[in-house]
């Protein structure tokens, strides 16, 4: 089911339900969703579904990390709160042991043995971890084998 069909029913379930937080959550990603097929003049696919909600996700992430800097707890836990939303919708994140054997493989693959070959280790391995894994995470675990 495509992931915005999913949003309307489970809207549809969090008002009758009278959830608030949740109904909040889901219609911040669909608005987000409505700016981007407004702005494109196109209809999602479900690809660019997923990447809406990876943006979203990520957008999420910094803020908490910014505001718990801040020490304003009340407002990351909302943030914490919206992000666990989104994250319901993509696809199964890889684990940390997951994706550090699948950068393995990728640095293999492609002859990389220092940090000045990220970019080619990236290149391959972003495609393959679409909507499965946060990128800074990626650029973390790619930096961390290539320095040894």
């Amino acid at each position: 089911m495509h992931p915005k069909e999913k949003l309307q029913q489970d809207l549809k379930t969090a008002m009758k339900s009278g959830d608030t937080e949740r109904r909040g959550a889901i219609r911040l990603i669909l608005a987000a969703f409505k700016q981007v097929e407004v702005d494109r003049q196109i209809e999602l696919s479900e690809s660019d579904a997923f990447d809406v909600l990876m943006t979203q996700a990520k957008q999420r992430r910094e803020a908490i990390e910014e505001m718990d800097a801040a020490g304003r707890v009340d407002l990351a836990d909302k943030e914490r709160y919206d992000l666990s939303v989104i994250e319901a919708y993509l696809p199964e994140q890889l684990s940390h042991e997951a994706l550090e054997t699948l950068v393995r493989e990728v640095v293999e693959e492609v002859g990389a043995t220092t940090p000045k070959d990220m970019g080619k280790v990236m290149k391959v391995l972003m495609p393959r971890v679409k909507g499965q894994a946060d990128g800074k995470m990626v650029s973390n675990i790619v930096q961390a084998i290539l320095r040894g």
